[in-house]
């Protein structure tokens, strides 16, 4: 199939609700009350809120079209590095909406949780199996807060031992959020360049790790699409100077079913369940960021746990060594069912052929494209590969002018200018839910763009052309935003 699937088809124009408005207009009818109706003292009410007045027909037609502006998974190719948008199964949307998990309401005591708490239960226990740890919290509503929390487990430990520390190792390709996160804890971020190879060195950690660092935060594979293979020398270097290791599981869709992190000398593990664990992604949330620990660290997670006894499941809060609750309640459940489904209707085999196709799908778009686009780190990726614009300098394209053309041929841009440690990033991650066919339309598309860089790139320059906005100028938008319309 070489016929790409951007169209510059029919795209209605939408105004606000409120210039759609027309007084007297109602799209819902209130049943009749039970009582006599009595008007509220004016002091009560206030002015009436500026809601629009609509029919049934103007609010379908309204959101309809809207949706129709969107792009999303269910869409098309949504090549974005580093943040694995897989297809979600809708089986796992079923499960969720069942009637006993959808209506489950947190203040219904353990009694009248079981089945909840069982879920929940399960799934602290196939994660572990999973990433190769003793023990997982669900608690942690996304992966930035699974992150804080595991640091400020980290921060307890050395608490606990008596002595506290006062930096974290980072290094250039660990995610943008880790820094943050430690220094959440109070920790100082150290930074560390990878090696030539685009991976950590040994020898670079074991220079700047001493008594008074805390341990390494390592994103692995990293954000390069690398594996960090020398992840067991460098445990045992910061293990020598009492340090931990976090590892950021991020992009653990790469080797999910294939490497356990808990057994290579990881000490502490968050996950993304909107990322590896097929839940939906992005617009806000809900997230979820399980937090696996080993069993030294196990008296930190936070509270409550869940435990069985005998035939039934509860809370536990009577752990004195705990950071403490860290979300209401016990994170967002919606989440946990979708992972819980999708992780027992893909069983062990199925979730090690998930990292497998992430892999393969990376490896073939890396070499089909590795001509047309420079590619900084030229060897076996994982989940996603890193080009850049080096070989269109000449005629003045850009990485944005680029992935700002890729709309115009129908698909959503990678990942641009991340990481940092490569100039001119063009980031892809296509997951292992996409066909060989839709991929060699991508890399169709990519090679089309590329040969237009050098033949004609005015285009480039003022594009998209095809999509309901066109380029738009970012820097007055960053300035000047005009959040009304």
């Amino acid at each position: 199939m070489n016929e790409q699937p951007g169209t510059s088809g029919l795209i209605f124009n939408e105004p606000l609700l409120w210039d759609k408005s027309r007084k007297g207009r109602c799209a819902m009818s209130l049943p009749k009350p039970d009582v006599e109706r009595t008007l509220l003292d004016e002091h009560l009410t206030g002015d009436a809120p500026d809601l629009p007045q609509l029919s049934e027909l103007d609010v379908v037609r309204h959101y309809t079209r809207l949706s129709q502006w969107n792009f999303g998974v269910d869409s098309g190719m949504y090549p974005l590095g580093s943040c694995t948008m897989k297809y979600n199964p809708k089986t796992n949307e079923v499960q969720a909406a069942r009637q006993g998990f959808a209506a489950a309401h947190p203040f219904a005591g353990d009694m009248f949780s079981q089945g909840a708490l069982k879920l929940m239960a399960n799934l602290e226990h196939y994660l572990a199996k999973i990433t190769g740890f003793d023990a997982v919290t669900l608690q942690p509503a996304a992966g930035a807060h699974g992150e804080f929390t595991g640091m400020l487990m980290i921060h307890a430990f050395h608490a606990k031992n008596g002595r506290q520390r006062s930096k974290i190792i980072i290094p250039d390709t660990a995610h943008g959020t880790n820094p943050a996160s430690a220094s959440l804890c109070g920790y100082e971020s150290v930074n560390i360049k990878s090696g030539k190879n685009g991976i950590l060195e040994p020898e670079a950690v074991a220079a700047i790790m001493d008594e008074d660092t805390a341990g390494i935060m390592v994103t692995n594979p990293n954000t390069l699409g690398l594996f960090e293979s020398n992840i067991r020398e460098i445990a045992d270097i910061v293990h020598s100077k009492g340090g931990l290791v976090y590892g950021d599981g991020a992009n653990m869709n790469a080797i999910m079913g294939i490497v356990k992190p808990g057994e290579v000398g990881i000490d502490i593990l968050h996950l993304n369940l909107h990322k590896t664990f097929s839940t939906p992604h992005g617009g806000g949330g809900p997230g979820s960021g399980p937090v696996a620990v080993v069993k030294a660290l196990e008296p930190f997670l936070p509270i409550p746990r869940i435990i069985k006894k005998l035939d039934t499941y509860e809370w536990v809060t009577d752990c004195p060594d705990t950071i403490g609750r860290i979300h209401t309640f016990y994170g967002h459940f919606g989440v946990m069912v979708r992972a819980y489904s999708y992780i027992l209707s893909m069983g062990a085999k199925g979730l090690a052929d998930a990292s497998k196709l992430a892999v393969l799908n990376a490896n073939y778009i890396k070499e089909s494209l590795k001509g047309t686009l420079n590619l900084p780190y030229d060897r076996p990726c994982m989940h996603e590969c890193v080009f850049n614009d080096l070989f269109q300098k000449e005629t003045h394209i850009t990485t944005m002018d680029m992935a700002k053309r890729l709309l115009d041929f129908g698909f959503h841009p990678p990942t641009v200018y991340f990481p940092m440690v490569v100039d001119g990033a063009f980031m892809v991650e296509p997951t292992e839910t996409e066909s060989k066919e839709d991929i060699d339309q991508f890399i169709d598309a990519v090679k089309a763009i590329a040969k237009e860089a050098k033949e004609n790139p005015e285009k480039l320059k003022t594009a998209p052309l095809r999509p309901k906005v066109t380029r738009l100028d970012e820097v007055t938008a960053a300035r000047k935003p005009c959040l009304r319309g």
